[in-house]
């Protein structure tokens, strides 16, 4: 096998394990097993083994000598650091959309708030919280920044990972929505300090939300 081969079998097992993660289908404090794994995926031990050792660099995963590896879980320090984190560069994103998007893109932004707008009437906060990341995607992608998008979509997943950001209240929802259409109109106006502005605010809102969950759950 070629050295590419190597390290394209390498990369699809790392990303096929850690996508496993972060989707949900490997529980926290859930043991990974290597053989497990390599039947699993269909490679040997070796690739799964350098996986699971870059996860752990990751944070994703943590390797106990003599025992083996574990899913680390994602600590409510852990979102509040990505919100944090988010917040600043969701505003770079917003800005960077502005120059960048397309007319495809700012109606397919029109469509899903519309979308939202119809499942909070029938208060579908699956569909509204599945929305709402789109929306986010959509952002990401239209900044043209490849390096940015990769950040994002992966803190993106992060959040979903600690089901925190698929909770969403009758009222957060609705504000929200509200908060997109203003970065969307902001967008619109070519406005790239508004934008900028209003992408950083909306996460900071999501990151009060947050803690007044945690607060009403105490």
């Amino acid at each position: 096998m070629g050295e590419y081969q190597e390290q394209s079998l390498r990369g699809r097992v790392f990303h096929s394990i850690r996508d496993g993660i972060l989707k949900g289908k490997y529980q926290e404090h859930e043991e990974l097993r290597e053989v497990t794994l390599g039947k699993e995926l269909g490679v040997s031990r070796t690739p799964v083994r350098e996986a699971l050792r870059q996860l752990e660099l990751e944070g994703l995963v943590t390797i106990i000598p003599n025992k083996g590896a574990y899913v680390t879980g994602i600590t409510e320090k852990d979102v509040q650091d990505i919100y944090q984190i988010r917040s600043m560069l969701e505003g770079l994103c917003a800005r960077w959309a502005t120059k960048y998007i397309t007319r495809e893109q700012l109606d397919e932004l029109d469509e899903i708030l519309l979308l939202s707008e119809f499942h909070m009437k029938r208060d579908d906060t699956e569909q509204i919280a599945e929305l709402d990341g789109r929306f986010h995607m959509v952002l990401y992608e239209a900044s043209q920044s490849r390096i940015l998008s990769h950040v994002l979509t992966d803190f993106h997943k992060y959040v979903l990972m600690s089901r925190r950001s698929s909770v969403l209240s009758g009222e957060r929802a609705r504000r929200s929505i509200r908060e997109h259409k203003m970065i969307l109109r902001a967008i619109q106006d070519k406005d790239e300090d508004m934008a900028e502005q209003l992408a950083n605010e909306h996460i900071m809102q999501v990151i009060q939300h947050l803690r007044k969950q945690e607060k009403e759950e105490a």
